[in-house]
C-alpha cells in the first residue's frame, strides 16, 4: 500500500493518484465514479423490516401463547360458540401489540447508519478542468481536488495542499472540541489521527480560513467510514431483563406442558372420555398459568418510567434500557460536560509576581478580580494589564449573550480569556480599535503557542489589508510603527522563548531562579487540575519584514500565568457519592491531560486510595489480561481513542458488570453501542452518538444518569411485583384445578371463568403495580447481579406457599358449599355444582386482590409505607371488585358465566378466607426484615484443653 498519505508530500500524492493542482478532468471523474462507487455510506448489514417483525415472534412464551389461541380459536370454530373465540382474539391481539411496539424498537435502532449518512456534505467544491465547480458529495472521487472554505462540511478525507489560516472542527470524529489549524508539510507515519494536520475528514466542518486539498478516501474507506463499518458489525444485545424473560418463558412452558398434561390424563380416565370438555379446560388452564399479560405490562411498566424520565431529563429510545439501569455496576463518563460545566473559567492568574483570584460563574461577564480578597481594576499592576490585554486580543473566540445566557463560540478556553477580561474591566472592542490584528502565527500542537500582531491602524487601512497582495501587505505592515507581538501557549514551551520579565512595572532579565521558580508555579496548578496558559509580549522592532515564528517570537517579555478549569458540577459531585452508596462505581474519561484529570477526579470523589489512571498510550501497552486484571482498579482514563472505549467496555463485561457509557461524538458511536446503556449527551451529541444510544441526556449531567439509574431500580422492582403477582396468582388457579382432580372432586372453575380470573382480575392491579412509588431505600442497595433469576430473592417459596395457601382456602370454602353426592344427569350435576362454583370462583379472585394490596410495598409494612399512596391501585382494585361482583349479580352476566348470587354472609365468609393472605404476608415481610437487620453474634471460641 505505501506510506501513508499523512507522510507523503503534497506532490507525491498527486503522483500517486494520477492528479494534479488543477484537479481531474470530467470524463476522468466519471471513470474514477465509475470504478470507486459513489462517495457515501454504505449499510453492510441490512436487516429487512418483515425480518424485523417476524423476529418478535420467535420469542418461547409469546409462540406457548399463539398456540395455545389457535387451539381456542379451533375449539371455538367447532363448537360453534363464542367463549373460545374472545379468547383467542384478546391473547392475539396482546401479542400483536408487544410485537408491534417492539419491531418499532428495533426498527429505529437500526437507523443509526442513516445518521452517520447525514454528516456527508451533500454538495462539495471540486476543480475539474481547471475550473471549480459544485457537485453533489456522493461524485466525489479520489484524485479529485476540492476547495474548502468557513461553513463547508469536509465531503471525503483530504490530504491538505494549500492552506490560508485553515481550521477544522474534528470533534464529530475526534472528540475533540477545539479547531485544529491545517497545514500541508509532511508527518511522521506514526503520527495519530487527531495528530495528523496535513489531512482533513469526511464529516468534519471548517470553521475557519480556506484550502486546498486532494481527495485520497472516499465512502466507506474514509475514517468516518470505518467507524459506521464498527457501530454495523457491533451487535446489539440483551439487556438482563430480556435473558430473565426468556429463561422464565421456557421454564413455564415446560411446567405448564406437564402439568396440564397430569390434569388432562387424571380427567380423561375418570369422565370416560369427554375429550371436548377436557381439552377446553386444559387450554383454559394453560392460558391461565402462563402469565400473558407479561410482556404487555413490562412494556407499560417501562414506558411510564420512561416518562418520568423525560422529565428528570433522560430520554430513553430503547424500552429495554430502562431496566438495564436498574441493573448498572459501572457507568463509563466523558469529564467536560457531563462531570463537569463545559465551561472554562479562569480561577488563578499570575501576573507581576503576585496571586490574583477570578471569581464568576460560567461565561457570565458578570465577576471580579481580587488581590487579598479586594476587588482590583486591570490597570492595578502594569503586568496585570499587558497580560489580560494579550489573552483578550491574541483570542478567536466569540462572547455572546443569547436568550438562553452567555455563550462562547469557538475555543471555550478563548473563550475563558474574554470573560476575564470583561470581569477586569477591559473591553475588546476597545482595544482592537486602538490596535486590530494585522498578522498572527497560527496555534500547532508542535508549536504549543499562538501569536498575534497588533499596530494602531485606521479603520480604513484596516478594511484596505484583504485586499492587498503578499508583497504589499508585507511592505505595510513593515512601515507600521509602534508593533506589538502578544504570544499565549503551553508555560514549559513559553518559557524557553522568554528571555525579559515584567514586574514592578519594569522590563528586566529572566534569571534562571526565577524560571525555575515559575515552572514550580505551573506544576503547582496543573496539580490543582487547572489548565494553565502562560503570557507573553514583544515590542516589535520597526522595519521588521519577516514575520515568521522563528523571527517574531524570541526575546520575548513574561507577562504572567492563568489558571482555569472546567468546574465540576456540584449535582454531579452529590451524584457520584450516590452512586457510591448504591454500589455503582463510576468511570471517568478525558481527553485531558492525565494530572488534571487526577486533580478533577480526586475533588469529584471518583479516585480513591488504591485506584488508578490510564492514559490511552499505557493501555495500549497492557495485553489484553493484564487489562482485565486491571480494569477494576482503574478509574480515570486520559487521552483516549474511540477503540480504547471498546476496549474498557469490553473488559468490565468479561468482568460480568453492566457497563453504561457516555459519548457525544462519532467516534463514540461503537463503543454506545457495545455498553449494556449506550448514554449520548443531547446538547453536545452528534446524531450518530444519539441513533446508537439506548438514552439520551437532555442537559448532558451527570445527575441525570444517577435519577435515571434510581427510576430503572423502580421500574426493575415493579416489574419483580408484578411476576411475583402474577405467578402466584396463577399458580393458585392451576394448582386449584391440578389438586381437585387429583381429590377427585368436581372441577371448582369452569373454563370462562379460569379466563375471567386470568384476565380482568389478574389485568388491571398488575397495570397499576407498575405505577407503584419508590420504595425507601431503592438507592442504597447494591445492583443485582446480571445473571440473578427474577425469581430470586426468596421469590419462588413465595409464589409457592401464597399458591398453597389460596388453594386451602378456596377449598375449604367450596367443599363446605358442595352436596355429599351429586346427580348422575349432566346437565342437573352442573346446575348443582353453579352455587359451590360461585363460592370458589369468588374467593379464588378476592384472594388474589388482598394479595396485590399486601405485595405493593415489599420492603416495608403496607401501613408505614402509606396504605393509600398508590391511589390507582386502589382504584384497580375496586373496578376488578366490582366487575367480580358484576358477573355474580348481573343476570345477564350471571348466565353467560354460570353463576349465582350469593347471600350476604356467604360474601363475608368469601371475604375473611381471603383476607388471611393479606395478614400472612405482611408476616412474612416482617420476618424478612428482622432477618436481614439481625446482628451477627459471634461464635464463642471454644478452649483450649489442657
Amino acid at each position: 500500500m505505501g506510506e501513508p498519505w499523512h507522510a507523503m508530500r503534497a506532490e507525491e500524492a498527486l503522483d500517486r493518484l494520477d492528479s494534479s493542482p488543477l484537479g481531474l478532468e470530467a470524463e476522468e471523474a466519471k471513470r474514477r465514479l465509475a470504478r470507486h462507487g459513489p462517495n457515501e455510506l454504505v449499510q453492510i448489514r441490512r436487516i429487512s423490516p418483515l425480518k424485523i417483525f417476524l423476529g418478535q415472534f420467535i420469542e418461547p412464551l409469546v409462540l406457548v401463547l399463539i398456540v395455545a389461541a389457535a387451539i381456542s380459536a379451533g375449539i371455538g370454530f367447532a363448537r360453534g360458540t363464542v367463549e373460545e373465540l374472545y379468547d383467542a382474539v384478546v391473547i392475539l391481539v396482546i401479542v400483536g401489540f408487544n410485537a408491534t411496539f417492539g419491531f418499532f424498537q428495533e426498527y429505529r435502532a437500526e437507523k443509526a447508519i442513516q445518521a452517520l449518512k447525514a454528516l456527508a456534505a451533500p454538495q462539495a467544491t471540486v476543480v475539474r478542468d481547471g475550473q471549480p465547480h459544485l457537485v453533489p458529495s456522493r461524485e466525489v472521487v479520489p484524485g479529485d481536488v476540492v476547495l474548502l472554505n468557513a461553513g463547508d462540511k469536509v465531503p471525503a478525507d483530504v490530504r491538505v495542499l494549500e492552506v490560508a489560516i485553515l481550521r477544522v472542527n474534528e470533534a464529530p470524529l475526534t472528540g475533540e472540541s477545539v479547531a485544529v489549524n491545517k497545514r500541508t508539510d509532511p508527518l511522521a507515519v506514526s503520527t495519530i489521527l487527531p495528530d495528523r494536520k496535513n489531512m482533513a475528514y469526511a464529516g468534519c466542518v471548517v470553521e475557519a480560513g480556506r484550502g486546498r486539498g486532494l481527495v485520497v478516501a472516499t465512502g466507506m474507506q474514509t475514517e468516518l467510514g470505518r467507524i459506521a463499518g464498527l457501530v454495523q458489525v457491533q451487535e446489539s444485545e440483551e439487556t438482563p431483563l430480556q435473558r430473565q424473560l426468556d429463561r422464565l418463558g421456557k421454564q413455564l412452558g415446560l411446567v405448564i406442558l406437564v402439568i396440564v398434561g397430569v390434569i388432562f390424563a387424571i380427567e380423561y380416565f375418570r369422565s370416560a372420555g369427554e375429550l371436548v370438555e377436557l381439552f377446553l379446560t386444559s387450554v383454559s388452564l394453560a392460558v391461565a398459568a402462563i402469565p400473558e399479560g407479561l410482556p404487555a405490562v413490562v412494556t407499560i411498566t417501562l414506558a411510564l418510567g420512561l416518562q418520568r424520565m423525560a422529565r428528570r431529563a433522560a430520554l430513553i429510545r430503547k424500552l429495554p434500557a430502562v431496566e438495564a439501569l436498574g441493573s448498572a455496576t459501572v457507568i463509563c463518563s466523558d469529564k467536560t460536560g457531563t462531570l463537569t460545566l463545559g465551561e472554562m473559567n479562569a480561577r488563578t492568574v499570575l501576573a507581576g509576581g503576585r496571586y490574583y483570584e477570578a471569581q464568576g460563574v460560567g461565561f457570565s461577564p458578570e465577576g471580579r478580580v481580587l488581590l487579598d480578597g479586594q476587588p482590583v481594576p486591570a490597570d492595578a499592576d502594569p503586568a496585570l494589564s499587558r497580560m489580560i490585554a494579550c489573552g483578550v486580543l491574541n483570542n478567536d473566540a466569540v462572547l455572546k449573550e443569547t436568550e438562553k445566557g452567555w455563550k462562547v463560540q469557538g475555543d471555550s478556553t478563548e473563550g475563558a480569556l474574554l470573560v476575564l477580561g470583561r470581569r477586569a474591566g477591559v473591553s475588546r472592542e476597545e482595544l482592537e480599535g486602538e490596535r486590530p490584528r494585522i498578522a498572527e502565527i497560527p496555534f500547532t500542537s508542535e508549536r504549543k503557542m499562538m501569536t498575534t500582531i497588533h499596530a494602531p491602524l485606521r479603520a480604513e487601512d484596516v478594511a484596505r489589508l484583504p485586499q492587498m497582495s503578499e508583497a504589499e501587505r508585507a511592505a505595510f505592515i513593515a512601515s507600521l510603527p509602534d508593533r506589538v507581538a502578544y504570544v499565549k501557549g503551553a508555560p514549559e514551551v513559553l518559557l524557553e522563548w522568554c528571555t525579559h520579565i515584567l514586574r514592578d512595572g519594569q522590563v528586566r532579565v529572566l534569571a534562571k531562579p526565577e524560571r525555575d521558580d515559575l515552572i514550580t508555579e505551573n506544576m503547582d496548578l496543573a496539580l490543582k487540575g487547572l489548565r494553565v496558559l502562560a503570557f507573553a509580549y514583544r515590542d516589535l522592532p520597526a522595519g521588521l519584514r519577516d514575520l515568521s515564528e522563528d523571527s517574531v517570537e524570541t526575546d520575548l517579555v513574561f507577562l504572567g500565568l492563568v489558571g482555569m478549569i472546567d468546574a465540576p458540577r456540584e449535582d454531579a459531585i452529590r451524584a457520584i457519592e450516590a452512586c457510591k452508596d448504591a454500589g455503582i462505581e463510576v468511570v471517568m474519561i478525558t481527553g485531558d491531560q492525565k494530572l488534571t484529570a487526577i486533580a478533577v477526579a480526586k475533588e469529584m470523589g471518583i479516585l480513591g486510595e488504591g485506584e488508578a489512571a490510564l492514559t490511552g498510550e499505557e493501555l495500549d501497552a497492557l495485553d489484553p489480561q493484564e487489562f482485565e486484571e486491571e480494569v477494576e482498579r482503574v478509574r480515570v482514563y486520559a487521552r483516549v481513542n474511540p477503540e480504547h472505549k471498546l476496549k474498557i467496555v469490553g473488559a468490565f463485561k468479561k468482568k460480568g458488570h453492566v457497563v453504561g457509557m457516555t459519548g457525544d461524538g462519532v467516534n463514540d458511536a461503537p463503543a454506545l453501542k457495545k455498553a449494556d446503556l449506550g448514554i449520548a449527551m443531547g446538547i453536545t451529541g452528534t446524531d450518530v452518538a444519539k441513533e446508537a444510544s439506548d438514552m439520551v441526556l437532555t442537559d448532558d449531567n451527570f445527575a441525570s444518569i444517577v435519577h435515571a439509574v434510581e427510576e430503572g431500580r423502580v421500574v426493575y422492582d415493579n416489574i419483580r411485583k408484578f411476576v411475583r403477582y402474577m405467578l402466584s396468582t396463577n399458580s393458585g388457579e392451576v394448582l386449584l384445578i391440578f389438586v381437585a382432580a387429583l381429590l377427585g372432586m368436581p372441577i371448582p372453575l369452569i373454563p370462562i371463568q379460569i379466563l375471567w380470573v386470568n384476565l380482568i382480575t389478574d389485568g388491571f392491579p398488575a397495570l397499576a403495580l407498575g405505577v407503584e412509588p419508590e420504595e425507601r431505600g431503592v438507592m442504597s442497595r447494591k445492583p443485582r447481579r446480571a445473571a440473578e433469576s427474577i425469581l430470586s430473592g426468596g421469590m419462588g417459596f413465595h409464589i409457592l406457599w401464597v399458591g398453597v395457601l389460596m388453594v386451602v382456602g378456596t377449598l375449604i370454602v367450596y367443599t363446605g358449599f358442595l352436596p355429599a353426592t351429586l346427580p348422575t344427569d349432566p346437565v342437573l350435576r352442573e346446575e348443582v355444582l353453579r352455587h359451590p362454583r360461585t363460592i370458589a370462583f369468588l374467593t379464588i379472585s378476592l384472594f388474589q386482590v388482598f394479595h396485590v394490596l399486601a405485595i405493593r410495598v415489599w420492603n416495608e409494612s403496607v401501613f408505614t409505607a402509606g396504605f393509600f399512596r398508590n391511589r390507582h391501585l386502589i382504584g384497580a382494585v375496586a373496578l376488578t371488585v366490582a366487575l367480580q361482583l358484576a358477573v355474580i349479580y348481573v343476570p345477564p352476566l350471571a348466565l353467560a358465566f354460570k353463576t349465582v348470587p350469593l347471600a350476604l354472609d356467604q360474601v363475608v365468609l368469601c371475604v375473611l378466607f381471603a383476607s388471611t393472605l393479606f395478614w400472612t404476608v405482611e408476616a412474612e415481610k416482617a420476618w424478612r426484615r428482622r432477618k436481614r437487620t439481625a446482628p451477627v453474634v459471634a461464635q464463642p471460641v471454644p478452649e483450649a484443653v489442657g
